[in-house]
């Protein structure tokens, strides 16, 4: 779905991606971790178009792409009810009116994601886990065949994390998530991706990582992956 080669970016002569090479199958559910201005999010952007690579491509199977920012980034100043946040993913820059069929998706994508009774209530009414889950909603409501997801559970409890998590689990859609919540890999994702400049891809079941408590402790994370690589290494010599 997404081939990314030889790619890296430059800001202000600051290297912020170097040499990033990665391949997004159909039905992949990949992570994308690492620590704050690791390059997670200007990889996103890379990948949906809103940055141009200093070098390197990314070489896209599809267009059909959906998005869901960080419900911090949305603004509830705006008196909106929750049918009219969905149907907003219904438009593009040749389509300015819903119609029946865009409600009706509209509802079936919030049914989805267990939002159907909170249709007519503003979106500032919902909580912020109700909230990323509109959200969700309206990315879905468009058919893509790869859905990106910018830190869906932040600043959301436990049981709003709970609930997000269990509702991209079951989607039969290829998806990529960052995150900073290690246990995301608890969570259905069958590739991880450490960014920070640089990538190290994995395969989770590959890792051979048994978390204690159903708790991942990042440090014994990223050991697990370097050691991983010692072992690669060894092999290749």
């Amino acid at each position: 779905m997404i081939t990314i080669k030889n790619l890296s970016f430059k800001y202000d002569n600051e290297i912020i991606l170097d040499n990033i090479n990665l391949e997004i199958q159909k039905g992949d559910y990949l992570a994308l971790i690492g620590p704050n201005g690791g390059g997670k999010t200007t990889l996103i952007k890379l990948i949906l178009g809103l940055l141009k690579p200093t070098s390197g491509e990314i070489i896209l199977k599809t267009k059909k792409i959906g998005y869901v920012p960080q419900y911090t980034n949305f603004s509830l100043d705006i008196p909106i009810r929750v049918i009219d946040v969905v149907l907003q993913g219904r438009l593009n820059k040749f389509k300015f009116f819903y119609n029946d069929e865009d409600k009706k998706i509209a509802l079936e994508k919030l049914d989805l994601v267990n939002m159907h009774n909170f249709s007519q209530k503003k979106i500032s009414d919902l909580s912020g886990g109700q909230r990323q889950r509109v959200l969700i909603a309206r990315a879905l409501v468009s058919n893509p065949d790869v859905l990106i997801l910018d830190e869906p559970t932040s600043a959301i409890d436990i049981k709003g994390q709970k609930e997000i998590y269990k509702i991209l689990k079951e989607l039969n859609i290829t998806k990529l998530i960052i995150s900073h919540d290690i246990n995301i890999l608890l969570e259905g994702v069958n590739k991880v991706a450490f960014v920070s400049k640089t990538l190290v891809l994995h395969n989770t079941p590959d890792l051979h990582f048994t978390p204690d408590e159903e708790h991942f402790c990042e440090v014994d994370f990223i050991n697990a992956i370097q050691k991983c690589n010692v072992c690669h290494n060894h092999k290749g010599e």
